[in-house]
């Protein structure tokens, strides 16, 4: 296995040109640095993987599309002990539902105990995993594209723009929308095209508090895609309907902003000074398939969507905590048999439904008259708890659940963070083992413990004799039978060593 230092500084691309050649290798090359490669990276390396982040991109690009992390990636902060960071650079909040706009009271008795999300910037998101991800020793590399692709039976063959070639035993395509990963492997992205576009940026404007919010206030009665937040630091992001749908997708000019300002609120709020405007369309896709041989696809590349709800960002790294511990596990050696290709297994359905629920939400955001009625019926039906406690799980993701087959309600679901009599349960996760958590102290995994941390503890909130947790946090298995662990053990964690 690679060595990497356990702390290595990003190496820009003049560096790489220098210092790299066909004979460079590494256990797994992440494509792309934004949130979902860096989490993927970081899960890597927390195993001893040799990892190495290349990105296209010299420096970050300081947009930002995601605009908060839901509640199950709170919980996943928490389980890798980032979630202080997390709570430090960014404000909580519990606006129930999300859903195409319509917004509802927290719902009660939602299952976790991280019932809420945090509005933080992408940027600082990517900052902030890619402090941890250098901390655990990955290696990025900026100013790196791909341009080439080969595997054979031992490992994948990359080619960069600048010629160089690297080599590793497994590669990830985390490097969005438009991967060039994806093209390179020819994997089908079947959907539908962007039938409307959006216009997003980062500016500054002239026109007063009050002025804006009147303004936002009465266009956002029929138009939904239409806002103007203010920023910590006094600049604002602007959203606005496009004219129409560009074929080249270049980014917008700040004249298009201003007319499009104008033509909906009668205004353009005085915008002047942008940091960085773009354009995003309604288009939803879905890779056919998550893994063709050594090569995976998580985040945008397997997936795109329009960003109702704010799932894509949290979609990514969720797909990334799935994954992480999957490869890791193969290129350690003890992964059972199909354990890799449980990732798409897995996660493809749930981007399915995301893609579906992103469906709906935009159905509900016309401007229609039909669109406008279905959405007060919606907003009716979310005043029942059980319906906006159903729809705020669906955007949150703490509603997902692998199908593990026939057994204890748990099983494949992940666990809340609940109160032990030692501690918390989140706070025994941060090495991104397995975990037995054994209320009877009857049980044995000594055979896997170089992968499971047996703990023997109790909670009263947990009425159940033992549970089996994968290092993603999902339940594995429920029950009290030595045999009956040892044989799931196996199937989620191979072979018992001597």
């Amino acid at each position: 296995m690679t060595e990497v230092p356990h702390t290595t500084d990003v190496t820009d691309a003049t560096d790489v040109t220098k210092t790299t050649d066909a004979t460079d290798t590494t256990d797994v090359i992440v494509v792309g640095g934004g949130p979902t490669g860096l989490m993927l990276a970081a899960e890597l390396r927390l195993h001893g993987v040799g990892v190495v982040v290349v990105e296209k991109l010299t420096e970050p690009s300081g947009e930002s599309r995601g605009q908060g992390l839901h509640t199950r990636s709170v919980e996943l902060m928490d389980q890798r002990g980032l979630l202080d960071r997390f709570l430090a650079a960014s404000d909580k909040f519990q606006v129930g539902g999300l859903f195409g706009g319509i917004m509802k009271p927290w719902p009660d008795r939602l299952d976790t105990a991280h019932p809420y999300g945090l509005a933080i910037a992408q940027p600082v998101t990517e900052r902030l995993l890619g402090e941890h991800a250098l901390e655990v020793g990955t290696e990025i590399r900026r100013g790196c594209e791909v341009v080439g692709l080969s595997q054979d039976e031992d490992g994948v063959t990359v080619e960069l723009a600048d010629g160089t070639r690297l080599r590793s035993r497994y590669l990830v395509g985390c490097d969005g929308g438009r991967s060039a990963v994806r093209k390179l492997l020819g994997v089908g992205f079947p959907g539908e095209p962007a039938t409307v576009e959006t216009l997003l940026g980062h500016m500054e404007v002239t026109a007063d508090p009050e002025t804006i919010a009147a303004v936002v206030a009465e266009v956002n009665k029929t138009q939904l895609r239409f806002g103007v937040h203010a920023g910590e630091d006094g600049s604002c992001r602007v959203i606005v309907p496009a004219d129409g749908v560009s074929e080249d997708r270049s980014a917008p000019t700040l004249e298009e902003f201003k007319q499009q300002l104008r033509a909906f609120g009668g205004t353009d709020f005085g915008v002047h000074s942008p940091r960085w405007l773009s354009r995003f369309g309604d288009a939803t896709r879905q890779a056919e398939r998550y893994r063709v041989g050594r090569v995976l696809l998580a985040g945008d590349a397997a997936h795109i969507h329009p960003p109702t709800g704010g799932q894509g960002l949290n979609l990514g790294v969720q797909d990334a905590f799935n994954l992480g511990w999957k490869l890791a596990a193969t290129v350690n050696g003890w992964a059972p048999q199909d354990l890799l290709d449980s990732y798409h297994c897995e996660r493809h359905p749930v981007g399915a439904a995301v893609l579906d629920n992103t469906r709906a939400q935009i159905a509900l955001m016309g401007s229609d008259a039909g669109p406008t009625a279905l959405r007060e019926l919606f907003s009716k039906l979310m005043d029942f708890e059980e319906v906006n406690r159903y729809v705020t799980g669906l955007i949150t993701a703490v509603g997902v659940r692998y199908d593990f087959g026939e057994g204890h309600e748990l099983l494949g679901s992940r666990l809340r963070d609940v109160e032990l009599k030692g501690g918390r349960l989140y706070a025994l996760m941060h090495t991104g083992r397995g975990l037995l958590l054994d209320q009877t102290g009857r049980l044995s995994a000594s055979g896997w413990a170089d992968r499971i941390d047996h703990v023997v503890d109790t909670s009263e909130e947990l009425d159940l004799p033992a549970v089996l947790l994968r290092p993603d946090g999902h339940v594995a298995w429920v029950g009290e039978d030595q045999r009956d662990l040892e044989a799931h053990l196996s199937k989620w964690f191979g072979a018992a060593t001597a």
